[in-house]
């Protein structure tokens, strides 16, 4: 199970978020879009780094910009976790920072 960590997610810092069960994700990543869907940055497992059953740190930070290393504009973005393990969806424990989220999906502003 994936649980996140806060309602007050913040893109830019190092993630924290709490696996349980007995199966790590054979993949997870994060994918950023513009709210018209076009995704602009995946951020894919080998950049956040080893994941172990309970609580984990990512080792990267993302720096606000795109798949091109371009500083993506001002504006409202989406931003969603994804996790598989053996093909199928990980599954999500609903904490109180699920609030912040509509369905699966998160907000993030960037202000420069």
């Amino acid at each position: 199970t994936l649980m996140r960590s806060s309602a007050a997610s913040d893109v830019y810092k190092r993630q924290v978020f709490t696996l349980t069960g007995d199966d790590i994700p054979d993949e997870m990543k994060i994918q950023i879009m513009t709210v018209s869907g076009k995704v602009v940055r995946e951020i894919i497992q080998t950049e956040i780094g080893p994941l172990r059953i309970g609580t984990n740190v990512t080792e990267y930070a993302w720096d606000g910009t795109d798949e091109y290393g371009d500083k993506l504009a001002n504006g409202v973005y989406l931003y969603k976790v994804i996790a598989r393990h053996s093909g199928a969806k990980y599954e999500k424990m609903l904490t109180a920072g699920d609030k912040a989220f509509k369905e699966d999906w998160g907000k993030l502003v960037i202000l420069r």
